[in-house]
C-alpha cells in the first residue's frame, strides 16, 4: 500500500481557483474523508489524485513517487464512482474481472482473485447475473470489488453513496469500512454528508472555497472545531456573542460577558479557534443535544420557543434568544415539550462550550 501527499497543489479554470495552495498527507493504511458543499474543491483534489486532472502548480506523490504529470492508467489506483459505471453487457463476475484482463493477468488467477473479491462483498453466489438482476447496493458493491480486485495502491471513492437511500447508504458505509480495513489499503473518500464523514473516518478534512479549514479525528472535528463554518458544517452548532472578561483559567476556561444570561456571564473553553484576549468578541458554542431544559448547569439563558418537531426517537426544539440569535435544542422522547412562544430556561455544561471567532 502506499500514503498519498498533495503538497502546495493549486488548480484552476479560467479565473476562479477550484483548488488553492492545499497540502494533505494520508498515511499507509488510513481511510481519510474530504468534506465539503458543492463547490470546496473536494472532487477536483480527487480528481488530481486518480490523475483525471492535472495541478497547475505543486506536487502529488504516491509513497517516494512523484505522479503530478503520470497518467492516471499508470498510477495504480482504483476509483468508484457515484453511477457505478459497470458494463451492462458484462455479467457480475465479467465486470470484476475486467481490469485484470486489461493488466493481462493469467486468466485462471484472474478468476480466483475475481471470486476472492466478490466473496469479500458478499457476492460470490452472484457472479452470473448481469447489473440489470442487481439492487443498487448491490451493483455498487460490484463497483467496490472491480476496485479492489486489481490491488491498487490507493482506492478512491467519488461520493459512492449518494444515488443510494439511507438505510442501504449506512449499510453500504459499514461494507466500504469493513473491505477497507481488511485490505488495509489508504483510501480516499470524497462526501458532502458530514454523517457519513464522521462515522466511516480515521481523519476529516474540511474544505472552504478551495482550502482547507480544518483537518482532524471524527470526535475531534464535532467536539472542538476550529471555526464558526466547521462547527455549522459538521453538525448543528448554537451561538451566542460575548466578551472575554478573564483567562484561561488552569483548567482551560475562560469567563464570558453575556447579557443573555440571567448571571450575565458564561463560560467556556477555547478549542482551537484562535488566540482571545481581556475584551475581545467571541461566539459561545455549544452543541444542540448538551442542552437541557432548566437551570440544571452553570451555563444559564432564557429563550423563547417556537417549534416543536417529533422525530421518533427526540425532539427538535426551534427557540430564539434575547438576542435574536436562532438556536436548536435536542431533547430526548417523553420531553415536556414548551408551547409555542413560551420562555423557557435552558443550560448546557462549561465543559460543552466553547469560542470561537465571529469571523472564523
Amino acid at each position: 500500500m502506499s500514503k498519498v501527499t498533495l503538497k502546495q497543489v493549486r488548480k484552476s479554470y479560467g479565473a476562479v481557483n477550484v483548488v488553492n495552495d492545499v497540502s494533505l498527507e494520508i498515511a499507509h493504511g488510513e481511510f481519510v474523508t474530504i468534506l465539503g458543499a458543492s463547490g470546496s474543491g473536494k472532487t477536483t483534489c480527487l480528481r488530481m489524485v486518480a490523475g483525471f486532472v492535472t495541478p497547475d502548480s505543486g506536487h502529488i506523490l504516491l509513497g517516494e513517487e512523484n505522479v503530478t504529470h503520470v497518467p492516471a492508467h499508470k498510477r495504480n489506483t482504483a476509483m468508484v464512482f457515484q453511477q457505478y459505471a459497470l458494463f451492462p453487457h458484462l455479467s457480475v463476475a465479467e465486470n470484476v474481472q475486467f481490469g485484470l484482463k486489461v493488466r493481462g493477468v493469467e486468466r485462471r488467477e484472474a478468476e480466483r482473485r475475481t471470486q476472492e473479491a466478490l466473496k469479500l462483498v458478499h457476492l460470490d453466489e452472484l457472479g452470473h447475473r448481469y447489473p440489470r438482476q442487481l439492487s443498487g447496493g448491490q451493483r455498487q458493491r460490484v463497483a467496490l470489488a472491480r476496485a479492489v480486485v486489481i490491488k491498487p495502491k490507493v482506492l478512491l471513492l467519488d461520493e459512492p453513496l449518494g444515488a443510494l437511500d439511507l438505510k442501504l447508504r449506512e449499510e453500504l458505509q459499514g461494507e466500504i469500512k469493513r473491505v477497507q480495513q481488511s485490505l488495509g489499503i489508504t483510501t480516499l473518500f470524497v462526501t458532502h454528508d458530514q454523517g457519513e464523514a464522521l462515522s466511516m473516518s480515521d481523519r476529516v478534512v474540511v474544505m472552504r472555497n478551495g482550502k482547507i479549514d480544518q483537518v482532524a479525528a471524527p470526535e475531534a472535528l464535532y467536539n472542538r472545531p476550529a471555526s464558526v463554518y466547521v462547527a455549522n458544517f459538521v453538525g448543528r452548532t448554537n451561538t451566542i456573542s460575548a466578551q472575554v472578561v478573564e483567562g484561561p483559567d488552569v483548567g482551560g476556561v475562560y469567563t464570558l460577558a453575556s447579557d443573555v444570561s440571567p448571571q450575565k456571564t458564561l463560560r467556556a473553553f477555547n478549542t482551537g479557534g484562535g488566540r482571545f484576549s481581556v475584551g475581545d468578541t467571541c461566539l459561545v458554542c455549544f452543541r444542540p443535544e448538551n442542552v437541557h431544559l432548566g437551570d440544571v448547569h452553570p451555563n444559564r439563558i432564557v429563550v423563547t420557543s417556537e417549534k416543536a418537531t417529533y422525530h421518533g426517537d427526540n425532539w427538535s426544539l426551534s427557540c430564539i434568544s434575547s438576542e435574536g440569535s436562532q438556536m436548536t435544542l435536542r431533547l430526548p422522547k417523553g420531553s415536556d415539550i414548551p408551547s409555542s412562544q413560551a420562555a423557557v430556561s435552558i443550560s448546557w455544561p462549561v465543559e460543552s462550550s466553547f469560542i470561537l471567532k465571529p469571523d472564523a
